[in-house]
C-alpha cells in the first residue's frame, strides 16, 4: 500500500494528512498511526513535521529539514536531545553562511542529522569556495515524500523521501531516503542512496551526526566501538584521549571533544558501536558497514543542559575537518556520473541488561582482533 504525501513534479503537497489502523490490512500486528501537520509561529512557520506511531516506536521526521529524524521514543527509552534551538525551524530563516559558515547551528536540534553531499565538516575556504559547516542537505526539503506499508508478513512500513541537491554546474544529486520499521521491534533501519545525475563525476561527502542526550547520556555512560585506529581531532581533545570513551556529568565550561575513529569490522565488513546508560540497562546499539562508512567521528558536548548536554556517533565517509584537508586522508570520495552509493544505517534500542551485555559481547569480539592504535597527535595540524 502505497500513499503519495509531496511530489512536486505532479503537483501534490498534502497538509494534515492521517493514515491509521483503519486503513491498513487488519492482519497488521499492532497498533499504527501518522500524522503529518504543518507548524506554524516563530522560526517554524511552515515545517512539515510527521509522528509515525508503529507498536511502541515513535519517531518524528520532518521532511521540510532534509528527512531529518527530530527524536524516536521506544516504552520509556527516548533517543534524542535537548538543544537550546526549541523549534523545528524552517530552512527559510538559516542562512547557512552567516557567523563563518556557522549559521548551520541556528536549526540543530534533531536526533539524526544528515550532512553532506557535496561536502561537510568544518567551515571554511577550500579551492578558494567557502565552505559552510556540514553542508546543505539537512536544510533542503524533500520533493517527495510518501509511505509505503508492506500489506504480508512482515508487513515493513517503510517512509521515503527525496531530497535533491542541485546547483548549475556544481551538483546533480538526487538522495533517496528510507526510514523503515518492522512492527514489533525495537529497531529502525535508515537506508540513503546518493544518485549523481550529472555528466560528470563529483567529489561527495556524508556523515550521519546520530545526537543522543539523556536518558541515556549521563555520569557514567559509556560508549563502546571496536577500535583499529583513535585520534584526537585537534590539541584540545589530546588531554581526553585517556578516558575518550567515558561519559562526565554536565560540565561548566567543557565544551567539546572530538575524537577520530578508524573502527574494526567483522569478515563481512560490518560494525557497531553503543552508548550505554551508567547502569547498563539502557543503551543504543548504531550498526553500519565499513564499505559505505568507513570512519567515526565520536563528539562529546558534555557541557551544561543549557548549551547542550550530547554526544555524536557519527558515521561517515570522513571526518570532521574542513574538506581541504582530508583529500591527503584518502576521505574524499568521487562518484562517477549515473553513479549511486547506498549508506546504511540500523538503530537498535535497548532496553534491559542482557541485551545491552549480548552487544558489549560481540564488539569485544570485534576487538579482539586487534589493540587499538592510539595516535598521540592529530590527524591534521590546524594551525597550518
Amino acid at each position: 500500500m502505497e500513499y503519495l504525501i509531496t511530489d512536486t513534479r505532479v503537483g501534490v503537497a498534502k497538509q494534515n494528512f492521517v493514515v491509521g489502523q483503519e486503513h491498513l490490512p487488519k492482519e497488521f500486528p499492532c497498533n499504527f498511526d501518522l500524522q503529518h501537520k504543518v507548524l506554524q509561529g516563530g522560526k517554524q512557520a511552515g515545517t512539515e513535521l510527521i509522528t509515525l506511531k508503529v507498536g511502541d516506536l515513535v519517531l518524528r521526521v520532518s521532511p521540510t529539514r532534509g528527512m531529518g529524524i527530530i527524536d524516536a521514543q521506544y516504552k520509556d527509552v527516548r533517543l534524542g536531545w535537548d538543544s537550546p534551538v526549541k523549534e523545528i525551524v524552517n530552512p527559510a530563516f538559516i542562512e547557512l553562511t552567516k557567523q563563518g559558515g556557522l549559521g548551520w547551528l541556528e536549526g540543530f536540534n534533531e536526533l539524526v542529522v544528515r550532512c553532506g553531499y557535496q561536502w561537510a565538516g568544518h567551515p571554511g575556504e577550500d579551492g578558494g569556495e567557502m565552505l559552510s559547516l556540514h553542508g546543505q542537505i539537512q536544510n533542503i526539503p524533500a520533493s517527495v515524500v510518501r509511505l509505503n506499508v508492506d500489506t504480508s508478513p512482515p508487513y515493513r512500513v517503510r517512509l521515503s523521501g527525496r531530497v535533491d541537491e542541485r546547483c548549475f554546474k556544481r551538483a546533480e544529486f538526487e538522495v533517496w531516503m528510507h526510514l523503515d520499521i518492522l512492527p514489533g521491534e525495537s529497531a529502525f533501519t535508515l537506508t540513503d542512496e546518493l544518485i549523481n545525475r550529472g555528466a560528470y563525476a563529483r567529489e561527495f561527502q556524508v556523515i550521519y551526526h546520530n545526537n543522543f542526550g539523556s536518558p541515556l547520556l549521563e555520569a557514567g555512560a559509556q560508549v563502546e566501538i571496536p577500535v583499529a585506529q583513535i585520534s584526537a581531532f585537534n590539541k584540545r581533545a589530546v588531554e581526553g584521549l585517556a578516558s575518550w570513551n567515558l561519559m562526565p556529568a554536565p560540565t561548566l565550561g567543557f565544551d567539546e571533544e572530538v575524537f577520530n575513529i578508524r573502527p574494526l569490522g567483522d569478515s563481512q565488513g560490518d560494525t557497531l558501536v553503543m552508548l550505554k546508560n551508567a547502569s547498563s540497562q539502557r543503551a543504543i546499539a548504531l550498526r553500519f558497514k565499513l564499505d559505505q562508512l568507513p570512519v567515526f567521528t565520536l563528539w562529546k558536548n558534555t557541557d551544561t543542559p543549557e548549551q547542550g548536554y550530547v554526544v555524536g556517533l557519527e558515521p561517515g565517509t570522513s571526518f570532521a575537518y574542513n574538506r581541504r584537508y582530508q583529500r591527503d586522508l584518502g576521505l574524499v570520495p568521487q562518484i562517477g556520473a549515473g553513479e549511486s552509493r547506498l549508506f546504511q544505517q540500523q538503530f537498535e534500542i535497548l532496553t534491559n541488561a542482557d541485551a545491552v551485555q549480548r552487544v558489549s559481547t560481540e564488539i569485544a569480539q570485534l576487538q579482539s582482533q586487534a589493540s587499538p592504535e592510539v595516535l598521540s597527535t592529530p590527524l591534521v595540524d590546524l594551525n597550518s
